[in-house]
């Protein structure tokens, strides 16, 4: 046993086409094997039940000649053979006395060596019991034997079974072992040819079973080696076995993988293209102040103001930009789970409400709100709702109203602006996008994309749809439950 954990090693060192051959192999093997030993055994017990018969009914008609059972006054000489006898005997005819002494018939083939278990048949009364065995005759050859109770006539009409000695029949086994013994070669040349047989198969069936592995791992080498993200494995509509679930899910993967990476491109061109902006203007502003200082020409103290305030809102933006990429890079890798909790929704809302007034003094903000406990993380879930608010707040217009209503897990916001036009309302999630009308005023077009993936990392939705009389309601929609769960001690 101590190898048994090298010959696992070196199995699993082999190509699994070798070990599915192998394991095919050995599994015919082993049922060839059983089937072989099987078959021989039974063809044993059947030729043997028959040599069996044989005896018995040889024996019957052997124990009608007197000659045999006057045997036992000639013993232990055997009578000669009549003159003229020139038929070769098949069996062997003897009587075996109390003491094992054997008494060979005339019609004997030989004599058969007397074992102890011979005798134990004297004198049976029951006039059934015989014993069957394996024996050697006095030339070492193998016979069957059948030793059984010497029944002799005492009378007329009258038998009883002798105490001195019992009748012994037997049969050469040479013909049945020959038999056996070719019986035996032949069921192993059919193993082997099985056998053999089976490893090829096994091997030709594991390389048309493996073909789609193989092609698998073409692909994903060359994915490695390339990049290409565009490859697919081509897969039967209708297959339902591992190896099609397992190509399904490679593609599914690499265009989950190109779809991300083109998402990145995008937002890495996108973020480019929004930075440009107030870089450009910043380096132009800066530039205007250093030129001024050092060409001693002094900047009109107006201008100077002016410029001083489009740098402040220009690194303002920046500051706001870089802090909206950041919370949308933290959004695409989920929510920490560390970070997830069970709040009060009303409370942030109140939050982002204190938030939103100090941002819109000049606008008149109703608030309906009821209690709604969900499992979010609230810095984001709070940004989120901000982020709602103030899209509300920029483009409401003086002394406009905002309604906020919170009801059954459903935040509504209604304001009375401008509203979004139908065809822009399937953009209006979309990252860096921003209407033409709105391109003008402050923001970077990623707090909807914010809200939205905030949103459906807690579980719900956000919808934003055309109000009746003008503007625009933007609906948060979070599963939870109006009362806080049951701490747990």
């Amino acid at each position: 046993m101590k190898g048994a954990p090298k010959v696992v090693r070196r199995l699993r060192s082999l190509p699994i086409r070798s070990r599915l051959a192998l394991l095919v192999a050995a599994a015919v093997a082993f049922a060839v094997a059983a089937v072989s030993v099987a078959c021989w055994f039974v063809v044993h017990e059947k030729l043997y039940d028959e040599l069996n018969d044989d005896l018995r009914a040889k024996a019957s008609r052997s124990l009608e000649f007197t000659d045999i059972q006057t045997g036992l006054s000639t013993c232990p000489d055997a009578p000669s053979r009549p003159a003229g006898w020139q038929q070769p005997p098949d069996y062997y005819f003897q009587l075996v006395k109390a003491d094992g002494t054997p008494c060979v018939a005339w019609n004997s083939r030989g004599k058969v060596n007397v074992v102890s278990s011979d005798t134990e048949v004297i004198g049976d009364t029951e006039h059934g019991r015989e014993q069957f065995r394996d024996g050697t005759d006095s030339e070492g050859q193998p016979v069957r034997v059948l030793t059984m109770p010497l029944v002799i006539d005492v009378g007329p009409g009258a038998r009883t079974v002798s105490d001195d000695a019992a009748f012994l029949i037997a049969f050469p086994l040479k013909s049945t072992e020959s038999t056996l013994n070719e019986l035996a070669l032949l069921l192993l040349a059919v193993s082997g040819i099985g056998v053999v047989g089976a490893g090829a198969a096994g091997l030709w069936v594991a390389r048309a079973g493996l073909r789609p592995v193989d092609n698998l791992t073409e692909a994903v080498e060359h994915v490695a080696r390339t990049e290409d993200l565009t490859i697919r494995i081509p897969v039967e509509d209708d297959s339902e076995d591992e190896i099609a679930r397992l190509s399904r899910s490679f593609n599914s993967m690499t265009a989950s993988l190109a779809s991300s990476r083109d998402l990145q491109q995008q937002l890495i061109a996108d973020a480019g293209h929004e930075l440009r902006t107030p870089l450009t203007s910043l380096r132009t502003n800066i530039e205007l102040l250093s030129r001024s200082e050092e060409t001693g020409r002094a900047i009109p103290p107006a201008d100077r103001k002016a410029l001083l305030s489009s740098v402040k809102a220009q690194m303002s933006e920046l500051a706001s930009l870089i802090g909206d990429l950041q919370e949308l890079s933290r959004s695409d890798s989920g929510q920490q789970g560390d970070r997830v909790q069970v709040l009060d929704l009303q409370e942030s809302v109140e939050s982002a409400l204190r938030r939103a007034r100090l941002r819109g003094p000049e606008l008149t903000i109703t608030a309906d709100l009821q209690p709604w406990y969900v499992r979010a993380e609230p810095t984001a879930l709070e940004r989120a709702i901000v982020n709602v608010l103030d899209n509300a707040v920029k483009f409401s217009p003086d002394g406009a109203t905002i309604d906020v209503t919170l009801k059954a897990g459903e935040l509504t916001v209604r304001d009375h602006g401008p509203g979004i036009p139908t065809e822009d309302l399937p953009h209006v999630f979309d990252r860096f996008w921003r209407s033409p009308s709105a391109r003008a005023l402050p923001g970077s077009g990623l707090g909807l994309s914010i809200v939205a993936r905030t949103v459906q990392q807690a579980g719900g939705e956000v919808t934003l749809t055309p109000a009746e009389g003008g503007g625009t309601v933007a609906t948060i929609r979070l599963p939870g439950a109006s009362t806080p769960p049951p701490e747990v001690p």
